[in-house]
């Protein structure tokens, strides 16, 4: 596959993911979404012992791209569960890569955004970087994330980022137990080589053995939350507050919700 919206780069053992769109501050669409499974997928397959994922430019991933945003006005119910379904494979391919993956993160790390970052084994963040699951402000529901969000982090938190909106610093999301570690942004690369170094030196079939018994632990819940999630997020973008939350955000106005 011949990438646009990310670079690839593999070294011995590894190979690392950049989101490249930073001039959209590696705002996400399709075809990076279809880039970055198609990316994950070979490197399960390819005998690495790591996947490390970062973001060019001055962000890790802020989230849907604007132009996604007004496309969605006029998608049809079959076109949003086919978003919803992409988004789901991607997210769970991440989760159930067999080697470990490390975000490196800087900047804002917004919505889908966090879900990357998050959802990787190892989560390494500057003190500049920023992180929320800020759907609820224009009228989405975050149902695919929520799923993992719980996953790591329990029912009571994941109701405060989700039902909030709020946007949270690395220190927060360090004591949230979304960040592995804070590392110094003149830092970041070092920190993430002496971990893929660490991380080769163990047993590959150990640590493939490992990630999977912890994946099919949660397998069915998963498979469960997962269609549930697709069903929510179809629904959700039938509603009245859906159209008004993107139609204000695209406004660059306050949404007007109806009771």
């Amino acid at each position: 596959m011949n990438y646009t919206t990310i670079l690839v780069h593999d070294a011995p053992h590894l190979r690392t993911v950049t989101l490249n769109r930073p001039e959209r501050r590696n705002a996400m669409t399709p075809e990076m979404q279809i880039e970055l499974l198609h990316a994950f997928n070979q490197a399960a397959s390819s005998g690495y012992r790591a996947l490390v994922i970062k973001g060019a430019g001055g962000a890790f991933c802020s989230g849907l791209d604007l132009s996604v945003l007004q496309s969605m006005q006029v998608k049809t119910a079959t076109e949003y569960r086919e978003d919803a379904k992409r988004t789901a494979q991607l997210f769970r391919a991440l989760y159930e890569l067999p080697i470990p993956t490390i975000a490196a993160v800087h900047g804002p790390a917004i919505a889908g955004g966090t879900g990357l970052a998050m959802i990787c084994d190892f989560t390494l963040a500057t003190p500049d970087a920023w992180f929320g699951f800020t759907e609820a402000r224009i009228g989405f529901v975050p149902a695919l994330v929520s799923a993992f969000l719980t996953l790591h982090m329990g029912d009571k938190r994941s109701r405060d980022l989700l039902f909030t909106a709020r946007i949270f610093d690395a220190d927060e999301a360090y004591r949230l137990g979304l960040v592995t570690e804070i590392v110094a942004k003149e830092q970041l690369d070092m920190r993430v080589q002496e971990l893929t170094h660490t991380l080769a030196a163990n047993s590959p079939q150990s640590l493939a053995a490992t990630k999977r018994l912890m994946t099919e632990e949660r397998r069915g819940w998963l498979d469960i939350a997962i269609q549930e999630a697709i069903d929510a997020s179809v629904k959700s973008r039938e509603t009245q507050d859906f159209q008004e939350g993107i139609a204000a955000f695209l406004e660059k106005r306050k949404p007007h919700w109806k009771a």
